[in-house]
């Protein structure tokens, strides 16, 4: 008994003494990852974290060691090779580590200087479907003085120096497509001529299809995410998109360019749809326009509804305005033939409609409405255009609306990565189980798409929402960027004009908490802003790459405290209707 008692009291006494001692000291970087680093820009960054009772010396120079153990060091390479040691003392003991970064100026373009072809650019980039009459630009640098045709046919012509930032040997040229050109995935030839002896041949990367009058020039939209595209722009939120369109509406091909369809939608408007949101119709499939007929006016306990009469489905592009508030919809392909609307006084939203023939094959409804936006959908019923607009609810206090909560990220989408190695996702879950535990307090209805760390894409959380028909989206998130000492600040995010007092709300009450300004921003092409069936918002909350603000957020009062404004902002943008 008497030595069970000694270890008992001996254990007690040595996790005492442990308690007592400082952290042992540890480096754990998040930037670099690797040891030895190639770099092509001069000013890095070396980030991560240690003990919280540590200090940092990198190359002998003192780091600020933050609370939450994270340090950052910003650093201007030299040419060639330059070594960091990074030092973590706790008082009695050392961690080292040792990170290299090798910086090699980018290469000053040369012109060439023998008988070679440094590239060939075609514009639009990738493979292309064209027809008779359509160009293909070429942009080719190769030895200068040289005679540089497509295919044996079209001369590509030198650009003088002064168009080419005194780079010589750059020829630029279009190739037109002609009638008799019959190309199936082909690639073109380019040739080079230096004299009548030296003659260089190279083929394109891209492949050249050109439609022939048989061959099928429809497809038709499928899918519950079918969107149309500006254009062939692109960036990590995808490119500008006009919008989502419904299913089976047939659209006329004049082209493809890699994996986007060019479609006509009337005399001077193109658009683009990826190949996956559409099916190829057999050849002699026609997409033949409409008159329109008849505009009846419908209502319900929850929506009025805008039925335009119609032949053929027709694809349409709609938008918001504001001052008076509006939905504008526009009908390619359509054609006046409208004698009357019915509009009953029954309808509660909708104060108006109005048509006009905007241009020819352009036909436009303004829905003029009676309160602010309050989400609308376009889909066909039929051969019918319906537009179901949201009647603004009759009692806005938060226990009689339905909010949805989106925690940005989940599973392996980890989102931004603060110093100490916290991931967005992580932090978004905390932050939005907070704004609705507050909201439900409150007697709000919340749904969420992910209450537990879980994998979602982002089109499955568009299609949960669309289902479930929240009054209100907040999608949180945290941004991030390359300096961990510049960049910070809190943010809002909206798409459409409707939708952004609900953004400037939550904004303006963020800004309280002492956070820099980072705007209220318009036109934001995420896609958990691109619904407009419900008013919706994205939140940046901070910058969890800033050692500043990723010490406030991952301190659970701060976290409460954004939550609490999170909510006030709602609040906010609900009384705002009774004003």
């Amino acid at each position: 008994m008497k030595k069970i008692v000694s270890i008992f009291f001996c254990l007690v006494f040595f996790l005492l003494s442990d308690a007592q001692k400082p952290t042992d000291p540890f480096i754990k970087l998040v930037q670099p990852l690797k040891e030895k680093n190639a770099v092509s820009a001069s000013q890095q960054f070396i980030i991560g974290s240690t003990c919280t009772t540590c200090t940092i010396k990198i190359n002998q120079d003192t780091v600020k060691v933050y609370p939450t153990g994270a340090f950052a060091y910003e650093i201007n390479l030299k040419e060639k090779e330059n070594t960091f040691l990074i030092e973590s003392d706790n008082g009695s003991r050392k961690s080292k580590k040792t990170v290299s970064f090798t910086y090699t100026l980018p290469p000053v373009p040369q012109p060439v200087r023998d008988f070679s072809i440094e590239y060939i650019q075609t514009l639009p980039a990738g493979d292309l479907w064209l027809k008779p009459g359509d160009p293909i630009l070429f942009r080719v640098k190769t030895l200068t003085h040289c005679e540089v045709k497509v295919n044996n046919k079209q001369l590509l012509f030198e650009m003088p120096d002064s168009l080419t930032k005194g780079m010589s040997g750059i020829y630029q040229g279009k190739y037109i497509i002609q009638p008799s050109d019959s190309f199936y995935k082909e690639k073109l030839m380019i040739s080079v001529k230096l004299n009548d002896s030296a003659v260089l041949y190279r083929e394109t990367s891209s492949r050249f299809t050109v439609m022939q009058p048989d061959s099928s020039d429809v497809v038709m939209t499928k899918g519950r995410l079918a969107h149309l595209e500006y254009g062939l722009g692109d960036d990590r939120l995808g490119g500008a998109k006009m919008g989502y369109i419904d299913s089976l509406i047939p659209l006329k091909i004049i082209g493809k360019v890699s994996g986007d369809y060019k479609v006509r939608l009337s005399k001077d408007r193109t658009a683009y749809i990826p190949e996956e949101h559409v099916s190829v119709m057999p050849p002699g499939y026609s997409a033949s326009g409409s008159l329109t007929g008849k505009i009846r006016l419908t209502t319900d306990s929850t929506y009025d509804y805008v039925n335009l009469q119609l032949f053929s489905r027709l694809p349409y592009q709609a938008m918001q305005q504001t001052d008076p508030n509006r939905i504008v919809v526009d009908v390619f392909g359509a054609t006046n033939n409208t004698n009357w609307i019915d509009q009953p006084e029954m309808v509660k939203e909708i104060k108006k409609v109005e048509y006009e023939q905007l241009s020819d094959e352009v036909y436009r409804m303004i829905i003029t409405l009676n309160h602010q936006h309050w989400g609308y959908k376009i889909y066909y019923s039929g051969n019918n255009l319906v537009v179901r607009v949201k009647q603004q609810p009759h009692d806005l206090s938060l226990n009689k609306v339905t909010i949805a909560l989106d925690a940005g990220h989940g599973g392996t989408n980890t989102g931004a990565v603060g110093a100490t190695g916290i991931t967005e996702k992580e932090l978004t879950l905390q932050i939005t189980n907070r704004v609705k535990q507050l909201l439900e307090v409150e007697g709000a209805k919340v749904i969420m798409t992910r209450e537990k760390e879980l994998f979602f894409d982002n089109k499955e959380r568009i299609l949960f929402y669309r289902d479930s028909t929240p009054d209100l989206l907040l999608s949180i998130h945290l941004n991030s960027a390359n300096d961990p000492f510049r960049s910070s600040g809190t943010s809002t995010f909206y798409r459409y004009e409707g939708f952004r007092p609900l953004s400037r709300a939550i904004y303006k009450r963020m800004l309280e908490l002492g956070l820099k300004e980072y705007g209220n921003n318009g036109s934001f092409n995420f896609m958990l802003n691109s619904p407009t069936e419900y008013p919706n918002a994205l939140i940046e909350t901070l910058f969890l790459s800033n050692l500043e603000e990723e010490t406030k957020v991952l301190d659970p009062v701060f976290q409460e405290q954004m939550a609490e404004k999170i909510v006030q902002g709602v609040k906010d943008y609900l009384e705002g209707f009774n004003k």
